[in-house]
């Protein structure tokens, strides 16, 4: 059984999140979603807010934000919204890919064909 660290005490989480389960809003923020600072953190800002912002001064996303808090992706997403809310951070939605870019699925059953032959 994996014993609970000090980061994943659910009374500390309780209270990163001011009580709530999820942002305000329905806004929904992928894993994939790459999230870049608009400003820096400022005296008197949340701790966890403040390092948002110095990690995602380069695109990452919101994956990647949740493993480096080491928090759940549940509690970074309140606080993601929360820097979107103010305007401290952008979220950049990755781009479905065109279909016409995409290669023939014949094709790809042909690479798929050649990689078990191996």
């Amino acid at each position: 059984m994996k014993r609970l660290g000090p980061d994943d005490d659910p009374d500390r989480l309780y209270t990163v999140t001011g009580g709530r389960s999820r942002s305000a809003d329905d806004r929904t923020l992928d894993l994939v979603t790459l999230i870049v600072s608009e400003c820096d953190p400022t005296p008197g800002m949340q701790s966890e807010h403040a390092r948002i912002l110095t990690m995602c001064r380069r695109p990452m996303a919101v994956v990647e934000v949740s493993a480096e808090l080491r928090m759940p992706v549940s509690v970074v997403r309140i606080l993601l919204c929360d820097l979107l809310d103010l305007g401290q951070v952008t979220a950049r939605h990755p781009r479905t890919p065109d279909t016409a870019q995409l290669p023939a699925a014949d094709l790809l059953k042909e690479v798929l064909d050649a990689l078990h032959r191996l």
